[in-house]
């Protein structure tokens, strides 16, 4: 329970460290993480089933050369891509936006600075360094979590690209 305690209180010293933005970008990092596990849930169980039941459909009907027939196909081959595809926009703007926000802190952190230069004269160093640091930590925060949010954007769009493409593969047009 201490230790629990103890990280509580250096997590928020943390943030208390790099202001305001720092809160914004925590909350944007989890929304956006909570996307990537649905995603990857989806992709690890539901999509399956979703898959097994377009196919059924598809290899229910006794003719597959007519123009009907065509129609079909597109129309199961969109509805999955478009169950695939179910948040992948907002991933990748949500990793976007993650170092827009490290920006935003960095000026943030700087007109503070500013400001204590403007009030001091510059003599005040420890205070001028508490800018500094709600300059640099959110921006350092903001990079991390787009760099995060970077390589599972990726991992998430070539998987969905490949169940895509397999899927219409698997969309036989053979009787």
């Amino acid at each position: 329970m201490l230790a629990l305690m103890e990280a509580i209180a250096a997590i928020r010293a943390f943030l208390d460290q790099g202001g305001m933005v720092l809160l914004f970008i925590a909350a944007l990092t989890f929304v956006m993480w909570t996307l990537i596990f649905e995603r990857v849930w989806y992709f690890k169980g539901g999509l399956k089933g979703d898959l097994q039941k377009s196919l059924d459909v598809w290899e229910a009907r006794s003719e597959r050369k007519s123009w009907n027939a065509h129609q079909i196909r597109s129309a199961l081959i969109s509805k999955i891509e478009l169950k695939v595809n179910t948040n992948m926009d907002m991933i990748a703007t949500m990793v976007s936006l993650c170092p827009l926000l490290g920006l935003l802190g960095t000026v943030t952190g700087m007109i503070e600075v500013f400001n204590v230069l403007a009030m001091t004269g510059g003599g005040d160093a420890k205070e001028m360094a508490g800018g500094v640091s709600k300059a640099t930590i959110p921006t350092m925060a903001g990079m991390v979590a787009a760099l995060s949010g970077l390589f599972a954007n990726t991992y998430l769009t070539r998987t969905a690209e490949r169940e895509n493409q397999l899927f219409a593969d698997h969309l036989t047009m053979d009787h």
